[in-house]
């Protein structure tokens, strides 16, 4: 007799049988198969505090339970994050630093800006840049924000197929990004390019080549150069390059810090807004029935937009 076996229980079996010590949570192609909880389900069961001492990324270790995530997160003198946030694949990471070498930009060392600081310069350079988007301002900016946005949904076809990632998601992002920045409006898709080549590898995303992606990066980092001269000689603002400036403490941050809490704003305000936008409706089309409910009242939208970030 032939028994079937679903796929998710062969998924099981297979994380169940492994030795743990060969169980590596970072094992990127579970992730797009949504193959990853039932490994963070045996983690949390038999090895919260779990170290791969074998993988693409090196040597690491992964926490999976809430109270041991916080006890980390919270413990800024046993943790730090000045190394980087995320695991670096090593042979990737040493083929991009090679491609920037070439082009004469010395790699960054750590992460993105802020967030791979520890306290208390972590705080001191966040405040920096939280006043662009504290209450008054976003007050400020909502006018030409929904003028944007209404002009983004009223030009959208009437009874035909679109693509609404393209028009909608990364549209609505690079227009709300550039106001943030003030960054020139016409090259807005700039960000959304540059997100792009920030987070993916060859073969990935828009980019081509190792090559490709140093030379992105350098384009990137000349046009916010440029910015931050422009509004060094210009009358305090409420954008984020303004904000930086302006502040004593982090008017003169190094070059390798402002790039890196560039890539940080551009990459935070690109994939977080974008994917959000894009997963909130296609999970509303995958569940009808909700889609129903809130059709039915509008009311429950701001419940919508902080359960979807979330």
């Amino acid at each position: 007799m032939n028994i079937a076996v679903k796929p998710e229980a062969a998924r099981e079996a297979d994380v169940e049988q492994l030795p743990l010590a060969e169980l590596n949570p970072a094992r990127t192609d579970r992730f797009p198969a949504d193959t990853i909880w039932p490994v963070f389900e045996r983690l949390r069961r038999e090895d919260p505090v779990h170290f791969t001492p074998v993988s693409e990324f090196g040597p690491y270790w992964s926490i999976t339970r809430w109270d041991d995530i916080m006890a980390v997160d919270t413990n800024h003198e046993a943790f730090s994050s000045v190394d980087g946030i995320g695991l670096a694949n090593k042979e990737q990471a040493e083929q991009q630093e090679a491609a920037l070498r070439a082009m004469g930009r010395e790699p960054r060392r750590g992460g993105a800006g802020f967030i791979t600081m520890d306290e208390p310069e972590h705080s001191t350079h966040r405040k920096a840049v939280s006043p662009t988007v504290a209450p008054a301002n976003i007050i400020k900016m909502s006018p030409v924000v929904r003028e944007r946005a209404g002009a983004i949904l009223d030009s959208l076809p009437i009874g035909k197929p679109f693509d609404w990632v393209d028009l909608v998601s990364k549209e609505l992002t690079a227009m709300t990004l550039a106001t943030l920045f003030d960054f020139p409006f016409e090259q807005r898709r700039n960000l959304t390019y540059w997100s792009d080549m920030f987070m993916n590898s060859p073969g990935h995303g828009p980019v081509k080549s190792w090559q490709h992606k140093a030379e992105a990066i350098g384009e990137c980092f000349t046009a916010f150069e440029g910015l931050w001269n422009q509004r060094l000689e210009a009358e305090p603002d409420i954008d984020l390059i303004s904000m930086l400036i302006h502040n004593p403490e982090t008017r003169a941050m190094s070059r390798e810090q402002y790039h890196g809490t560039v890539v940080l704003l551009i990459v935070g305000g690109n994939d977080t807004t974008r994917n959000t936008i894009s997963g909130s409706v296609y999970w509303l089309n995958k569940n009808p029935d909700q889609y129903a409910r809130l059709r039915a009242d509008p009311s429950l939208v701001p419940n919508l937009v902080s359960e979807t970030i979330r």
